[in-house]
């Protein structure tokens, strides 16, 4: 497997593609959820995901600077391809995105908008609720907050 990271202006036509098609595949056609996939915010994320060996992204989620989404550093469109989810990928996923957020930016507050059916699985790496559940594009969220796992002194 392969980690990636770019910043928009460097992915690929087809990364591009690629990323798109795996977020609608899995937000929109598996969770029956019609809402609009490019909400504007690609373009100032981080975009990091992973190849497999055949080159296909089995693993994705779009990183943003503090400031850029909310006060905190944030991440989110966290998505694993299905033939890809009983290996643990998620996890993975998830460890990776907080060790590149806190080298990117030395932060120690990371911030995400979570579907509410996955609090178990972000409270399992460090996450917790705070304030109460709202609806975005039909589908019950809470906002979660962590405290990265390094220290950084500026």
């Amino acid at each position: 497997m392969q980690w990636i990271l770019k910043e928009y202006n460097h992915l690929s036509l087809d990364e591009f593609y690629d990323i798109l098609q795996l977020r609608i595949d899995v937000f929109i056609v598996e969770q029956n959820c019609p809402y609009p996939e490019l909400d504007g915010k690609d373009k100032s994320a981080f975009h990091f995901f992973c190849r497999n060996k055949n080159a296909k992204i089995i693993a994705y989620t779009r990183i943003f600077k503090p400031g850029a989404y909310y006060i905190e550093a944030a991440f989110g469109r966290v998505v694993v391809h299905p033939d890809f989810r009983n290996q643990k990928l998620g996890y993975v996923l998830l460890d990776k995105t907080i060790s590149t957020i806190e080298n990117l930016f030395g932060t120690v507050s990371i911030k995400i908008g979570a579907q509410t059916y996955l609090r178990k699985f972000y409270e399992s790496v460090g996450f917790q609720q705070v304030g109460n559940a709202y609806i975005e594009d039909g589908i019950p969220h809470i906002h979660m907050l962590a405290t990265s796992k390094k220290q950084y002194v500026k």
